[in-house]
């Protein structure tokens, strides 16, 4: 009878408990009644009858376009506005509620109107783009992910108002979607010349390498399952990511700053506009500013303050986030700017009007991480883990009610995690996890102690038919991993997934589960992946720190025996460096060259970034004339040849 049940939940027939061989079935599925069951308790405890944010999200409309798809120079489609018109439908039962509403806020787009003289672009790209009038052009802050969406949105611009001249570009931190596109505004001699300014927050360049170059493929892989880059646009699909619909796949591009933001209270005239910055690193992004307009009294948040919760550690990788300090920004970000403040606006979602209005929504925002830190803490130092806190742990109903402060991008169960791990790491004390097993051993283990194939088969069926999907997709994990090739278990766990993923109203955490599905039903598919550490990134990266990402790629194997010294000097940057290559580890020193070098090479940087991505070798550039090499050539084949090409398609979901 449970087998008959399962059955019919999942829609699915596998190999039965007595050995009996039935049919396999990869496709999607519908939801189960326990789904249905999880979204009638989300319809139950939300205001879904506020629908404020629905006139927020639409005051103030310029323009758009009918139909908003854009394609790089090759006709390949970077960003896609279309087909979404299901959203105007009655919510399928595939879709938390939640998340249903905040995908339909976040397919409005067009170009809108703040104020006279600040215009948004919103939903060309995960970002909005924004536009200060100054007194002959433009000043545009976050010049959105990838160049060819940035054109789009400047096209949008330039059809209502005319063409006027850029004149300052900010970039309010160091995330891609915050000045990937900047070169379709600027270049180097816009740059240099003076016409145009370019102001970010110090250390931006060091933090951009160090999160799209130094982990860039890692973190780029895991990308493209938090934003569902491989899924379809459905309700069976990737419907949103809760900050935006996604995120565009164009030309990510990068310059070097002409002016960095040093220090609160700092002022800059820009086109004759009067800007106030605040400092706010170690918060949503480890290089981040916020600033405030006077003329307009309003108030630019960056991404410190969203229509979301968002993540103090992100399922993509990146630095944990410190929810004090956040929180201590936004309390200081109040005290600054909070009384002539009458407009809040971001670099995501929809602007909020009004002081009372405007005040509250950063109160609470700011309450929101206090909370998250402050009871982590406590429960922490009371001996519980976080795995523990976070299954404890929930927002006060006066926060939790707030639809910004919902998990549509973070979420509670991430962030106390998160909090946990700031302070005390991923070690939970407990001396069993001091030096655990590999995935794949533990899996093996799990599976012989429950009995092989057919013994944890009956407790996962048990768990299904209770709706209990999250140890149902534990032990189906032990399974796939044990027995990858297994396609009853992969087809299985494939189907718990896609039942998750339908009662998340995280959109990341909707996308992780469905992705995740859809490569055990289909295999790896990259057609659709963004490389951040694109050539344009990389020539902007200072050369220490591309150093630095040439040793992460150094291959250890069998090199321990090897002693190497290379000169660098590069002859357009005029710098210097000793590359050294002792106990399996390649280091560099700047502003030195070593007598006793076993070679020196001399060359441009652009070649140099060139031959360590893999566009050409030494030997081509040393026959072209373009690299001078004194000494033993075959030192650089030491080196160079042991440099890893990390892998796109690395597998997340089986061994």
């Amino acid at each position: 009878m449970k087998q008959i049940l399962i059955l019919i939940v999942f829609g699915m027939l596998s190999t039965s408990m007595n050995g009996e061989t039935l049919i396999i079935d990869m496709s999607s599925k519908v939801p189960s009644e326990a789904t249905k069951a999880a979204h009638k308790e989300v319809i139950a405890k939300l205001p879904f009858e506020n629908t404020e944010d629905f006139k927020l999200a639409r005051k103030g409309l310029l323009a758009k376009p009918d139909a908003l798809v854009i394609q790089d120079k090759s006709g390949r489609v970077v960003w896609d506005m279309t087909g979404l018109e299901y959203l105007d439908g009655d919510r399928p039962e595939t879709v938390n509620p939640s998340l249903w509403r905040q995908a339909r806020l976040n397919a409005i787009y067009g170009l809108f109107e703040v104020t006279e003289g600040i215009y948004q672009v919103r939903g060309y790209d995960l970002a909005n783009v924004s536009f200060i009038r100054g007194d002959t052009g433009w000043i545009i802050v976050d010049p959105l992910t990838a160049s060819e969406t940035m054109n789009a949105a400047m096209d949008l611009v330039n059809s209502y108002f005319g063409k006027l001249p850029v004149k300052a570009i900010l970039a309010t931190h160091s995330h891609a979607d915050h000045f990937g596109g900047i070169r379709a505004l600027a270049d180097e001699d816009d740059l240099n010349s003076g016409r145009i300014r370019f102001i970010a927050p110090e250390h931006f360049i060091k933090e951009v390498t160090s999160e799209n170059v130094i982990a860039g493929n890692a973190m780029t892989r895991r990308a493209g399952f938090m934003f569902g880059n491989f899924l379809e646009r459905s309700s069976q699909g990737a419907i949103d990511s809760g900050l935006g619909k996604g995120v565009a796949s164009g030309n990510i591009t990068l310059l070097t700053p002409t002016d960095e933001i040093t220090a609160t209270g700092q002022t800059l005239m820009l086109d004759g506009v009067e800007v106030e910055f605040q400092l706010t690193p170690g918060a949503e992004a480890p290089a981040e500013f916020v600033f405030f307009l006077p003329k307009w009294r309003a108030l630019c948040v960056a991404e410190e303050v969203n229509a979301v919760m968002h993540n103090l550690y992100t399922p993509r990788g990146a630095k944990t986030r410190d929810a004090l300090i956040w929180s201590n920004h936004l309390t200081d970000m109040l005290e600054l700017f909070g009384d002539r403040t009458h407009i809040v606006f971001g670099s995501h979602h929809w602007p909020r009007w009004g002081r009372d209005e405007g005040f509250e929504y950063i109160s609470k925002q700011r309450d929101m991480y206090r909370f998250m830190h402050d009871q982590t803490v406590r429960l922490m130092n009371q001996g519980y883990t976080a795995t523990e806190i976070s299954n404890m742990l929930d927002l006060p109903p006066s926060l939790a009610q707030e639809f910004y402060n919902r998990d549509y991008y973070g979420t509670v169960s991430h962030n106390v995690r998160a909090v946990y791990n700031f302070y005390l790491g991923y070690f939970d004390g407990v001396p069993a996890h001091l030096n655990p097993l590999t995935p794949e051993s533990r899996a093996s283990n799990y599976m012989r102690l429950a009995g092989g194939p057919e013994g944890i088969m009956i407790h996962v069926k048990e768990a299904i038919l209770k709706g209990d999907y999250r140890w149902a997709a534990e032990l189906l994990n032990h399974y796939v991993f044990a027995y990858p090739k297994k396609r009853e278990a992969r087809a299985l766990l494939a189907d718990v997934y896609e039942q998750m993923g339908y009662q998340a109203e995280s959109g990341p955490w909707r996308n992780f589960y469905l992705s995740g599905a859809k490569e055990l039903r289909m295999g790896v598919d990259v057609t659709r992946g963004v490389s951040t550490a694109s050539p344009d990134m990389v020539s902007n990266v200072p050369t220490s720190m591309f150093l630095d990402f040439m040793a992460v790629r150094f291959n250890p194997e069998g090199a321990d025996d090897i002693e190497l010294i290379i000169n660098l000097d590069f002859i357009d940057t005029e710098e210097q460096f000793v590359l050294s290559l002792n106990n399996s580890v390649l280091n560099n020193i700047p502003n030195k060259q070593d007598e006793n070098a076993n070679a020196t090479l001399t060359l441009t940087r652009s070649i140099f970034d060139a031959v360590v991505l893999g566009a050409t070798s030494f030997p081509k550039e040393i026959i072209k004339g373009n690299v001078k090499v004194n000494g033993n050539p075959l030192a650089l084949t030491r080196v160079f040849s042991r440099l890893d090409v990390f892998p796109p398609d690395f597998n997340i979901v089986t061994p």
